[in-house]
């Protein structure tokens, strides 16, 4: 009889981990102690606790754990929040911006991008096919998630219908540190193509200051009048900043 085969509890990883130097496993193939026993710390925190009985580089530290099991992370997740700010901007940093960074590879870079993918798919759930002005909070949420710590300008178009519930979020034009090509024909041609009755704009300043450019307000004004000619309400233009975002009705700018 064919005897079954025994599971170790860590799984392999996706890809080559991005270890530069190995910590020396102990004969019974163990991480050392001071390794294996501060892993063990910080999950039972995260466990207990939450993300927030953790500082970011601790929070990071777990993140890069499955990627480089063999050696201490804590150099490279104070090395990463250094270049990019913080827990955000790590995550949201390009992949050529991370490869930069001695230390990371394709392990470090799948890892950080699933948490990235994951957190924008959670945020984006919960405003999908919900009424806009009850879930206001949470769709500013989804946008800062993922728009806020982008390198690059962002034009996002969100669709409503007649009920102001959200059917679709669509990038439109992706551009430069201070520019997103924007075409009213487009946007306003891929409402009717999907019945939406309403539209909120959405896009990011990478400088970190909402503050609208002449070039947006001239744009919005395009867009607004290209929409009321089909009947179709412009709500709202959402400048995403760093720490929080601008707008244009509020402002009295639409």
């Amino acid at each position: 009889m064919s005897q079954r085969p025994e599971f170790a509890e860590g799984p392999l990883p996706l890809f080559d981990t991005d270890e530069v130097q190995l910590v020396p496993a102990l004969p019974n193939g163990r991480l050392p102690s001071y390794i294996a026993d501060h892993r063990k710390r910080l999950r039972d925190r995260f466990l207990s606790g939450g993300a927030q009985a953790l500082p970011d580089y601790e929070l990071l530290e777990l993140v890069l754990f499955r990627a480089i099991p063999r050696r201490d992370v804590k150099p490279l997740a104070h090395e990463l929040l250094e270049t990019f700010g913080d827990f955000n901007g790590v995550m949201a940093a390009s992949t050529a911006r991370l490869h930069e960074v001695k230390g990371v590879g394709e392990a470090v870079i799948c890892e950080l991008k699933v948490v990235e993918a994951a957190a924008q798919r959670l945020a984006r759930s919960r405003v999908m096919q919900r009424h806009v002005v009850s879930s206001w909070d949470a769709l500013l949420d989804y946008c800062h998630t993922t728009m806020a710590h982008r390198e690059t300008e962002q034009f996002r178009v969100l669709y409503l219908d007649r009920k102001n519930v959200l059917i679709a979020d669509e990038e439109q034009a992706r551009g430069t540190v201070d520019h997103a090509p924007v075409y009213p024909r487009e946007v306003v041609k891929r409402a009717l193509e999907i019945n939406a009755s309403a539209l909120i704009l959405v896009h990011n300043h990478p400088s970190g200051d909402p503050t609208p450019s002449p070039e947006d307000i001239a744009m919005t004004t395009k867009v607004r009048d290209a929409a009321q000619a089909l009947g179709i309400t412009l709500h709202d233009h959402l400048i995403v900043g760093k720490s929080d975002e601008l707008s244009f009705r509020s402002k009295g700018l639409l």
